[in-house]
């Protein structure tokens, strides 16, 4: 039986396929659903669990060597909440994209976790290094 690190068998499947330079979606509570596309709905309540905490869980496994998000983000969050993101992805960059182009990026991922996330534009691709 599991006892550390993430305990979700889905979850841990799913990130297992993930190879070098594979991406992965994790995402926000509304984010759309894509039918031919393997997705974990983690989600419980309003922010429970949120994208940031997803990312902290995938930390001790997962190297992220690039992480992508909407450009909207910027505008829509405050300064405390962007550099909770840069801090958990560094050393990896973020690169920002207008929110129509990020959406397009997410069929050539392995899989998307969705959460309980109400972060505006807080979604976020991360590609494995």
């Amino acid at each position: 039986m599991l006892q550390r690190g993430i305990l979700n068998p889905q979850i841990l499947g799913l990130i297992g396929r993930v190879r070098h330079t594979n991406t992965l979606v994790i995402a926000d509570r509304g984010f759309p659903f894509w039918p031919r596309m393997e997705t974990v709905d983690i989600s419980l309540v309003d922010d429970v669990p949120t994208v940031l905490q997803v990312l902290m869980a995938l930390q001790g496994g997962f190297s992220i060597g690039a992480a992508c998000m909407a450009e909207e983000f910027l505008a829509e969050n405050g300064e405390p909440t962007r550099s909770a993101y840069r801090e958990l992805l560094a050393p990896a960059g973020i690169e920002f994209e207008p929110h129509v182009e990020f959406k397009k990026r997410v069929p050539q991922a392995v899989g998307l976790i969705r959460t309980g996330d109400t972060t505006q534009y807080g979604n976020i691709i991360i590609e494995s290094a």
